[in-house]
């Protein structure tokens, strides 16, 4: 027969030791929180690590690019100047081409010119070179050295002579009459030829005896 009352002792006295299971178990199942809390700490705190990192990299890749950005600008300011001085210098070219058609014109107008003349002393030309001596163009080569000379002699001496010939024009032809009655006076004179023959016979062999001793 049952106790009146133990039903209700045992309902409690179960109920008490469920609660005190359920007690107990908290400390297990709160230390079990707490390590995944911390694991999740750790998590969280590799993935902040993380993002640092990730920060870090972009900041330093915000560097690097601001120093390609700026290498950049630089690059194209030199391209700038480089396609401005390439502008110059084709500026240049162009007037230098134009320059040189203009030369090759007047070239080409010259040689159409001249072309004709040097064919025709081309003969005279060759003959000039294969008859000339090394003595002879040693004398022209003296001969244009003394031009100078020459010119300032003839200039200053010999032009002032020339002057004064109209002067003495016709003093001269009257000198050139009175040689004229002169020498036919001296042909007149009786033996004059014979003296002549004679004088002249003597100076051709004077002048044998001079080429036999030479």
């Amino acid at each position: 027969m049952e106790i009146p009352g133990m039903g209700l002792a045992k309902q409690a006295l179960d109920t008490a030791l469920d609660t005190t299971a359920a007690v107990a178990a908290v400390p297990t199942r709160l230390l079990g929180l707490i390590s995944e809390v911390e694991q999740l700490v750790r998590k969280v705190n590799g993935t902040i690590d993380a993002v640092d990192g990730v920060v870090r990299r972009a900041d330093e890749l915000i560097d690097r690019t601001a120093n390609v950005v700026a290498d950049a600008e630089k690059a194209v300011d030199d391209v700038r100047a480089i396609t401005a001085s390439a502008g110059d210098v084709a500026q240049r070219a162009g007037l230098v081409v134009t320059a040189a058609g203009r030369t090759a014109d007047t070239a080409n107008e010259l040689i159409g010119i001249y072309e004709p003349i040097a064919k025709q002393a081309q003969p005279l030309a060759k003959r000039f070179v294969e008859e000339l001596s090394p003595h002879e163009i040693e004398a022209a080569i003296k001969l244009v050295d003394e031009l100078p000379v020459l010119t300032e002699h003839l200039t200053s001496d010999i032009l002032p002579i020339l002057a004064t010939l109209d002067r003495v024009g016709p003093e001269v032809h009257q000198l050139l009459e009175v040689t004229s009655d002169m020498r036919q006076a001296i042909l007149g004179i009786p033996g004059f030829g014979f003296m002549r023959r004679r004088g002249e016979k003597k100076e051709e062999e004077e002048g044998v005896k001079e080429d036999e001793n030479g």
